[in-house]
Protein backbone atom coordinates (compact mmCIF):
# COMPACT_ATOMS: atom_id res chain seq x y z
CA UNK A 1 0.00 0.00 0.00
CA UNK A 2 2.93 2.37 0.61
CA UNK A 3 3.99 2.78 -3.04
CA UNK A 4 0.50 3.68 -4.32
CA UNK A 5 0.17 6.09 -1.41
CA UNK A 6 3.44 7.81 -2.35
CA UNK A 7 2.32 8.04 -5.97
CA UNK A 8 -0.94 9.57 -4.82
CA UNK A 9 0.85 12.04 -2.57
CA UNK A 10 3.29 12.92 -5.32
CA UNK A 11 0.44 13.85 -7.62
CA UNK A 12 -0.87 16.51 -5.27
CA UNK A 13 -0.26 19.99 -6.73
CA UNK A 14 1.95 22.25 -4.60
CA UNK A 15 0.09 24.78 -2.49
CA UNK A 16 0.19 28.44 -3.54
CA UNK A 17 2.89 30.41 -1.71
CA UNK A 18 2.18 33.42 0.50
CA UNK A 19 4.19 35.13 3.26
CA UNK A 20 3.87 38.56 4.90
CA UNK A 21 6.02 40.60 7.26
CA UNK A 22 6.18 44.18 8.52
CA UNK A 23 9.46 45.87 7.55
CA UNK A 24 9.45 47.57 10.98
CA UNK A 25 6.93 47.73 13.85
CA UNK A 26 3.84 49.89 13.60
CA UNK A 27 4.64 53.50 14.57
CA UNK A 28 2.96 56.88 14.89
CA UNK A 29 5.06 58.73 12.30
CA UNK A 30 3.74 58.96 8.76
CA UNK A 31 5.48 56.26 6.66
CA UNK A 32 4.49 56.03 3.03
CA UNK A 33 5.31 55.55 -0.67
CA UNK A 34 7.65 52.54 -0.57
CA UNK A 35 9.71 51.08 -3.43
CA UNK A 36 11.38 47.65 -3.50
CA UNK A 37 14.24 46.16 -5.56
CA UNK A 38 16.23 42.92 -5.56
CA UNK A 39 20.00 43.34 -5.30
CA UNK A 40 22.44 41.27 -7.39
CA UNK A 41 23.36 39.15 -4.34
CA UNK A 42 19.74 38.21 -3.63
CA UNK A 43 19.13 40.77 -0.89
CA UNK A 44 16.07 43.02 -1.07
CA UNK A 45 16.10 46.77 -0.45
CA UNK A 46 13.07 48.90 0.30
CA UNK A 47 12.77 52.68 0.70
CA UNK A 48 9.98 54.97 1.90
CA UNK A 49 9.48 58.47 3.27
CA UNK A 50 8.92 59.12 6.96
CA UNK A 51 8.01 62.12 9.10
CA UNK A 52 5.18 64.07 10.68
CA UNK A 53 3.43 64.81 7.38
CA UNK A 54 4.12 65.22 3.69
CA UNK A 55 4.85 68.32 1.57
CA UNK A 56 4.45 70.83 4.43
CA UNK A 57 6.47 68.92 7.05
CA UNK A 58 10.18 69.87 7.02
CA UNK A 59 11.19 66.78 9.03
CA UNK A 60 10.22 64.26 6.31
CA UNK A 61 13.18 62.14 5.18
CA UNK A 62 13.75 59.10 2.98
CA UNK A 63 14.63 55.90 4.83
CA UNK A 64 15.47 52.36 3.80
CA UNK A 65 15.90 48.79 5.03
CA UNK A 66 17.55 45.59 3.81
CA UNK A 67 16.38 41.98 3.85
CA UNK A 68 19.36 39.65 3.58
CA UNK A 69 19.02 36.66 1.28
CA UNK A 70 17.65 33.79 3.33
CA UNK A 71 16.72 36.01 6.27
CA UNK A 72 13.22 36.59 7.61
CA UNK A 73 13.97 39.88 9.37
CA UNK A 74 14.44 43.30 7.80
CA UNK A 75 17.34 45.41 9.07
CA UNK A 76 16.96 48.45 11.27
CA UNK A 77 15.95 51.42 9.09
CA UNK A 78 18.72 53.70 7.80
CA UNK A 79 18.75 57.18 6.30
CA UNK A 80 18.83 57.53 2.50
CA UNK A 81 18.14 61.24 1.87
CA UNK A 82 17.55 64.33 3.99
CA UNK A 83 17.44 67.85 2.58
CA UNK A 84 17.68 70.06 5.70
CA UNK A 85 14.37 71.77 6.55
CA UNK A 86 12.82 70.53 3.27
CA UNK A 87 10.51 67.49 3.03
CA UNK A 88 11.91 64.60 0.96
CA UNK A 89 9.27 62.34 -0.61
CA UNK A 90 8.33 59.76 -3.27
CA UNK A 91 11.50 57.63 -3.32
CA UNK A 92 11.96 55.07 -6.11
CA UNK A 93 14.73 52.46 -6.28
CA UNK A 94 16.25 51.17 -9.54
CA UNK A 95 19.21 48.87 -10.26
CA UNK A 96 20.66 49.30 -13.76
CA UNK A 97 22.46 46.84 -16.04
CA UNK A 98 25.79 47.87 -14.47
CA UNK A 99 24.37 46.77 -11.11
CA UNK A 100 24.43 50.33 -9.80
CA UNK A 101 21.70 51.35 -7.38
CA UNK A 102 19.72 54.51 -8.15
CA UNK A 103 17.51 56.44 -5.76
CA UNK A 104 15.07 58.91 -7.34
CA UNK A 105 13.13 61.24 -5.03
CA UNK A 106 11.82 64.79 -4.64
CA UNK A 107 12.62 67.56 -2.17
CA UNK A 108 9.39 69.60 -2.13
CA UNK A 109 10.27 73.28 -2.37
CA UNK A 110 7.97 76.04 -1.10
CA UNK A 111 5.62 73.34 0.30
CA UNK A 112 4.10 72.98 -3.17
CA UNK A 113 4.05 69.79 -5.25
CA UNK A 114 4.39 72.00 -8.33
CA UNK A 115 7.78 73.21 -7.10
CA UNK A 116 9.26 69.77 -6.39
CA UNK A 117 12.79 69.08 -7.64
CA UNK A 118 13.53 65.69 -9.20
CA UNK A 119 16.76 64.33 -7.68
CA UNK A 120 18.78 61.13 -7.95
CA UNK A 121 21.66 59.40 -6.22
CA UNK A 122 23.83 56.48 -7.42
CA UNK A 123 25.76 53.84 -5.52
CA UNK A 124 28.14 51.01 -6.39
CA UNK A 125 28.60 50.11 -2.72
CA UNK A 126 25.22 49.12 -1.32
CA UNK A 127 25.54 45.45 -0.32
CA UNK A 128 27.08 46.05 3.10
CA UNK A 129 25.40 46.96 6.35
CA UNK A 130 23.48 50.19 6.69
CA UNK A 131 22.92 52.83 4.04
CA UNK A 132 24.46 52.71 0.56
CA UNK A 133 27.60 54.72 -0.09
CA UNK A 134 26.56 57.29 -2.71
CA UNK A 135 29.19 58.31 -5.24
CA UNK A 136 27.04 60.67 -7.31
CA UNK A 137 24.06 62.97 -6.82
CA UNK A 138 22.31 65.25 -9.26
CA UNK A 139 19.06 66.85 -10.36
CA UNK A 140 17.08 65.83 -13.44
CA UNK A 141 15.80 68.97 -15.13
CA UNK A 142 13.39 68.22 -17.96
CA UNK A 143 12.31 70.54 -20.74
CA UNK A 144 9.07 69.14 -22.18
CA UNK A 145 9.38 71.16 -25.38
CA UNK A 146 7.43 73.41 -27.73
CA UNK A 147 4.63 70.89 -28.26
CA UNK A 148 3.85 70.59 -24.53
CA UNK A 149 0.92 73.10 -24.55
CA UNK A 150 -0.53 71.38 -27.63
CA UNK A 151 -0.54 67.99 -25.90
CA UNK A 152 -2.09 69.45 -22.74
CA UNK A 153 -4.82 71.10 -24.83
CA UNK A 154 -5.40 67.90 -26.81
CA UNK A 155 -6.23 65.94 -23.69
CA UNK A 156 -8.55 68.62 -22.35
CA UNK A 157 -10.37 68.92 -25.67
CA UNK A 158 -11.40 65.26 -25.67
CA UNK A 159 -12.91 65.17 -22.19
CA UNK A 160 -16.40 66.38 -21.30
CA UNK A 161 -16.38 69.63 -19.36
CA UNK A 162 -18.30 68.05 -16.48
CA UNK A 163 -15.45 65.59 -15.94
CA UNK A 164 -12.74 68.21 -15.62
CA UNK A 165 -10.59 68.50 -12.55
CA UNK A 166 -7.79 71.01 -12.86
CA UNK A 167 -4.20 70.83 -11.75
CA UNK A 168 -2.51 73.28 -9.44
CA UNK A 169 -1.95 75.78 -12.24
CA UNK A 170 -5.65 76.22 -13.01
CA UNK A 171 -8.65 76.77 -10.78
CA UNK A 172 -11.19 77.22 -13.54
CA UNK A 173 -11.03 77.68 -17.30
CA UNK A 174 -9.16 75.29 -19.56
CA UNK A 175 -7.40 78.23 -21.16
CA UNK A 176 -5.54 79.00 -17.94
CA UNK A 177 -4.10 75.47 -17.79
CA UNK A 178 -2.97 75.65 -21.42
CA UNK A 179 -1.49 79.08 -20.74
CA UNK A 180 0.41 77.64 -17.78
CA UNK A 181 1.76 74.95 -20.13
CA UNK A 182 3.47 77.71 -22.15
CA UNK A 183 5.38 78.91 -19.08
CA UNK A 184 8.91 77.45 -19.29
CA UNK A 185 9.40 77.71 -15.52
CA UNK A 186 6.26 75.70 -14.82
CA UNK A 187 7.09 73.18 -17.56
CA UNK A 188 10.48 72.39 -16.11
CA UNK A 189 9.72 71.76 -12.44
CA UNK A 190 7.32 69.72 -10.38
CA UNK A 191 7.91 66.36 -12.14
CA UNK A 192 7.63 63.60 -9.57
CA UNK A 193 8.41 59.85 -9.57
CA UNK A 194 6.32 57.11 -8.03
CA UNK A 195 6.71 53.79 -9.93
CA UNK A 196 9.64 51.70 -11.12
CA UNK A 197 11.80 52.48 -14.13
CA UNK A 198 10.97 50.34 -17.19
CA UNK A 199 13.92 49.08 -19.24
CA UNK A 200 13.04 48.48 -22.91
CA UNK A 201 14.74 45.82 -25.10
CA UNK A 202 16.71 48.61 -26.82
CA UNK A 203 18.19 49.60 -23.44
CA UNK A 204 16.07 52.77 -23.27
CA UNK A 205 15.12 53.74 -19.72
CA UNK A 206 11.65 55.12 -19.04
CA UNK A 207 11.15 56.88 -15.71
CA UNK A 208 7.38 57.41 -15.24
CA UNK A 209 6.68 60.90 -13.93
CA UNK A 210 3.66 63.07 -13.15
CA UNK A 211 2.85 66.68 -12.31
CA UNK A 212 0.35 67.99 -9.79
CA UNK A 213 0.57 71.34 -11.57
CA UNK A 214 -0.75 70.02 -14.87
CA UNK A 215 -2.23 66.66 -13.76
CA UNK A 216 -0.54 64.85 -16.64
CA UNK A 217 2.11 62.15 -16.83
CA UNK A 218 5.13 61.80 -19.07
CA UNK A 219 8.25 59.68 -19.39
CA UNK A 220 11.73 60.75 -18.44
CA UNK A 221 13.67 59.10 -21.28
CA UNK A 222 17.32 58.07 -21.31
CA UNK A 223 19.05 56.32 -24.21
CA UNK A 224 22.52 56.38 -22.64
CA UNK A 225 22.08 54.44 -19.42
CA UNK A 226 20.91 57.45 -17.41
CA UNK A 227 23.77 59.79 -18.28
CA UNK A 228 21.25 62.24 -19.76
CA UNK A 229 17.47 62.48 -19.55
CA UNK A 230 14.86 64.20 -21.69
CA UNK A 231 11.09 64.51 -21.55
CA UNK A 232 8.71 62.66 -23.82
CA UNK A 233 5.39 64.24 -24.79
CA UNK A 234 2.85 64.25 -21.97
CA UNK A 235 0.13 61.66 -21.62
CA UNK A 236 -2.94 63.67 -22.67
CA UNK A 237 -6.01 63.63 -20.51
CA UNK A 238 -7.40 65.25 -17.39
CA UNK A 239 -6.35 64.75 -13.76
CA UNK A 240 -3.87 61.95 -14.52
CA UNK A 241 -1.36 60.86 -11.91
CA UNK A 242 1.42 58.36 -11.21
CA UNK A 243 1.70 56.23 -14.38
CA UNK A 244 2.88 52.64 -14.18
CA UNK A 245 4.11 51.34 -17.55
CA UNK A 246 4.18 47.77 -18.88
CA UNK A 247 5.23 46.49 -22.34
CA UNK A 248 3.26 44.14 -24.57
CA UNK A 249 4.95 41.48 -26.68
CA UNK A 250 4.32 43.55 -29.82
CA UNK A 251 6.14 46.53 -28.30
CA UNK A 252 3.09 48.59 -27.35
CA UNK A 253 3.48 50.32 -24.01
CA UNK A 254 0.49 50.61 -21.70
CA UNK A 255 0.37 53.22 -18.92
CA UNK A 256 -2.03 52.64 -16.04
CA UNK A 257 -2.84 55.69 -13.89
CA UNK A 258 -4.93 56.98 -11.03
CA UNK A 259 -7.25 59.90 -11.69
CA UNK A 260 -7.71 62.90 -9.45
CA UNK A 261 -11.04 64.58 -9.00
CA UNK A 262 -14.51 64.30 -7.51
CA UNK A 263 -16.45 63.14 -10.57
CA UNK A 264 -17.49 59.44 -10.72
CA UNK A 265 -17.10 56.80 -11.98
CA UNK A 266 -13.76 56.25 -10.28
CA UNK A 267 -11.68 54.10 -12.62
CA UNK A 268 -8.10 53.21 -13.48
CA UNK A 269 -7.01 55.27 -16.52
CA UNK A 270 -5.20 53.76 -19.52
CA UNK A 271 -3.03 55.26 -22.28
CA UNK A 272 -0.84 53.55 -24.89
CA UNK A 273 2.35 54.34 -26.81
CA UNK A 274 3.60 52.72 -30.01
CA UNK A 275 6.87 54.68 -30.22
CA UNK A 276 8.67 53.57 -27.04
CA UNK A 277 7.18 56.25 -24.82
CA UNK A 278 7.71 59.33 -27.00
CA UNK A 279 3.98 60.02 -27.47
CA UNK A 280 0.79 58.65 -25.91
CA UNK A 281 -2.88 58.26 -26.71
CA UNK A 282 -5.51 60.25 -24.83
CA UNK A 283 -6.16 58.42 -21.58
CA UNK A 284 -9.48 56.59 -21.21
CA UNK A 285 -11.23 54.95 -18.30
CA UNK A 286 -10.92 51.22 -17.85
CA UNK A 287 -13.57 49.11 -16.11
CA UNK A 288 -11.31 48.70 -13.06
CA UNK A 289 -12.47 50.64 -9.99
CA UNK A 290 -9.91 52.82 -8.23
CA UNK A 291 -10.47 55.55 -5.63
CA UNK A 292 -7.76 57.91 -6.95
CA UNK A 293 -4.85 55.93 -5.51
CA UNK A 294 -1.45 54.77 -6.68
CA UNK A 295 -1.12 51.38 -8.41
CA UNK A 296 1.52 49.32 -10.19
CA UNK A 297 1.45 46.80 -13.04
CA UNK A 298 4.27 44.43 -14.04
CA UNK A 299 4.74 41.80 -16.73
CA UNK A 300 5.87 38.45 -15.36
CA UNK A 301 8.50 36.53 -17.27
CA UNK A 302 5.90 34.00 -18.41
CA UNK A 303 3.91 36.78 -20.11
CA UNK A 304 1.15 37.18 -17.55
CA UNK A 305 0.54 40.61 -16.02
CA UNK A 306 -0.11 41.46 -12.38
CA UNK A 307 -1.72 44.64 -11.06
CA UNK A 308 -1.73 45.74 -7.42
CA UNK A 309 -4.32 48.42 -6.67
CA UNK A 310 -7.12 49.62 -4.43
CA UNK A 311 -10.05 47.83 -6.05
CA UNK A 312 -12.90 49.97 -4.70
CA UNK A 313 -14.33 53.35 -5.71
CA UNK A 314 -14.00 54.96 -2.31
CA UNK A 315 -11.54 54.51 0.54
CA UNK A 316 -8.23 52.70 0.74
CA UNK A 317 -9.33 49.86 2.99
CA UNK A 318 -9.14 47.25 0.23
CA UNK A 319 -5.89 46.35 -1.58
CA UNK A 320 -5.96 43.64 -4.25
CA UNK A 321 -3.84 41.77 -6.77
CA UNK A 322 -5.29 41.04 -10.21
CA UNK A 323 -3.85 38.62 -12.77
CA UNK A 324 -4.21 38.79 -16.57
CA UNK A 325 -3.23 36.14 -19.11
CA UNK A 326 -4.04 38.32 -22.15
CA UNK A 327 -1.85 41.40 -21.56
CA UNK A 328 -4.46 43.39 -19.72
CA UNK A 329 -7.41 42.80 -22.03
CA UNK A 330 -9.11 41.04 -19.12
CA UNK A 331 -8.21 40.48 -15.50
CA UNK A 332 -9.67 37.03 -14.82
CA UNK A 333 -8.39 36.52 -11.29
CA UNK A 334 -8.33 38.84 -8.30
CA UNK A 335 -7.52 38.36 -4.64
CA UNK A 336 -7.30 40.77 -1.74
CA UNK A 337 -4.09 41.37 0.12
CA UNK A 338 -5.96 43.47 2.68
CA UNK A 339 -9.54 44.36 3.53
CA UNK A 340 -10.31 46.08 6.84
CA UNK A 341 -13.02 48.71 7.08
CA UNK A 342 -11.40 51.90 8.33
CA UNK A 343 -7.91 50.73 7.41
CA UNK A 344 -5.62 52.24 4.78
CA UNK A 345 -3.48 49.95 2.62
CA UNK A 346 -2.06 51.87 -0.31
CA UNK A 347 0.81 53.10 -2.48
CA UNK A 348 2.07 49.63 -3.43
CA UNK A 349 5.37 48.77 -5.10
CA UNK A 350 5.82 45.43 -6.90
CA UNK A 351 8.57 43.37 -8.55
CA UNK A 352 9.16 39.78 -9.65
CA UNK A 353 12.34 38.36 -8.12
CA UNK A 354 14.77 36.10 -9.93
CA UNK A 355 13.19 33.01 -8.37
CA UNK A 356 9.83 33.90 -9.96
CA UNK A 357 8.07 35.07 -6.81
CA UNK A 358 6.13 38.34 -6.61
CA UNK A 359 7.15 40.88 -3.94
CA UNK A 360 4.85 43.72 -2.89
CA UNK A 361 5.46 46.47 -0.34
CA UNK A 362 2.84 49.02 0.72
CA UNK A 363 1.72 51.37 3.46
CA UNK A 364 -0.06 49.32 6.13
CA UNK A 365 -2.44 51.09 8.54
CA UNK A 366 -4.85 48.57 10.07
CA UNK A 367 -7.41 51.05 11.40
CA UNK A 368 -8.54 54.65 11.42
CA UNK A 369 -5.86 56.79 13.10
CA UNK A 370 -3.89 53.62 13.83
CA UNK A 371 -0.06 53.46 13.71
CA UNK A 372 1.55 52.68 10.35
CA UNK A 373 4.29 50.50 8.89
CA UNK A 374 5.53 49.32 5.52
CA UNK A 375 4.44 45.74 4.86
CA UNK A 376 6.29 43.24 2.65
CA UNK A 377 4.33 40.40 1.03
CA UNK A 378 5.79 37.53 -1.03
CA UNK A 379 3.62 35.23 -3.12
CA UNK A 380 3.38 33.32 -6.36
CA UNK A 381 0.90 33.94 -9.17
CA UNK A 382 -0.99 30.77 -8.27
CA UNK A 383 -1.92 32.37 -4.96
CA UNK A 384 -3.93 34.94 -6.95
CA UNK A 385 -5.48 32.21 -9.13
CA UNK A 386 -6.30 30.15 -6.07
CA UNK A 387 -9.15 32.40 -5.08
CA UNK A 388 -12.77 32.41 -6.19
CA UNK A 389 -12.68 36.17 -5.80
CA UNK A 390 -13.47 36.18 -2.09
CA UNK A 391 -11.32 38.11 0.32
CA UNK A 392 -8.54 36.17 2.00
Amino acid sequence: MLAPLLVLLGSVAPQPFFEEKLVFPLQDLHVHSSSIVEAPNGDFLVCWFEGTGERTAPDVVVKGSRLRKGSTEWSAPFLLADTPEIPDLNPVFFIDDREELWLFWIPVLAERWEDSLLMYRKSRDYLGEGAPVWYWQGAIILKPGADFPEWVARGLAEVRRGELDYGGYAVSPVTSLVEAARDLSKQQRGWMPRNHVLVLPSGRLLLPLYSDGFYVGLMGISDDGGETWRAGSPIPGVALNQPSVVRKRDGTLVAYMRREGPIPPYRVQISTSTDDGETWSVAVSSDLPNPNTSLEVIALRDGRWVMVYNDVERGRHSLALALSDDEGATWKWKRNLEFIEGGRFHYPSMIQSRDGLIHVTYTHQPGANAPKAIKHVVLDAEWIRGSDGSRR
